[in-house]
């Protein structure tokens, strides 16, 4: 064998690695791209119901205006940050800001529930009654598609970062994606106990 046909065996044996690592990315990717559409829907669910919620609330609650603004002005951030993340949800920085507001958005609703365990009519109100059991399984929703998602990013990233496909995924501009957290973080401390 001449060199001539070693060197062009090589190349193809390249050329075919690199349309198999490129083509891996881009299904990788468009897992999480999918991924994050799942979380989207249940999310614009969420945000839908919100308002219901507020405005089923609102008449029992006259003294908590306070409380009912800042879980509409919460909703309006979680929105905001959905349409951000869902442009690109590869984006790191927006995705984390996806995460701070929903994040935001559970300490305002969790603060509203409270509020409403005072108000014996409200807790009774059948709305109400269904409006919570709704973002209940809606929350549950979240959950199952952002795990969903995060497995995604997982392995996307993993193929990403690997050695040798590093060196394709860099030169084409394929980026570490981001996990999407919602909980706050004191909610995974362990609570203190004293005795």
């Amino acid at each position: 064998m001449s060199t001539t046909v070693i060197v062009l065996i090589v190349l193809a044996v390249i050329a075919a690695w690199g349309v198999a690592v490129y083509n891996r990315l881009v299904s990788l990717r468009n897992r999480v791209k999918n991924g994050f559409a799942q979380i989207e829907v249940q999310l614009q669910r969420r945000y839908d119901l919100i308002p219901n919620l507020v405005e089923t609330v609102k008449g029992y609650m006259k003294h908590e205006r306070e409380t009912l603004e800042a879980v509409i002005q919460a909703r309006n951030a979680a929105v905001t940050g959905l349409q951000a993340a869902a442009v690109d949800p590869a984006n790191a920085e927006a995705m984390r800001e996806l995460g701070r507001a929903e994040s935001g958005l559970a300490g305002a609703l969790g603060r509203l529930f409270a509020l409403a365990e005072s108000y014996p009519d409200l807790k009774a109100n059948q709305n109400m009654l269904q409006l919570q059991e709704e973002l209940t399984s809606t929350e549950n929703k979240v959950a199952f598609a952002r795990q969903a998602f995060n497995d995604a990013v997982m392995r996307y990233n993993n193929y990403v970062e690997s050695f040798p496909n590093n060196l394709l995924a860099n030169g084409f501009g394929f980026q570490v994606a981001e996990f999407l957290e919602i909980e706050a973080p004191e909610k995974r401390e362990p609570p203190q106990v004293a005795f």
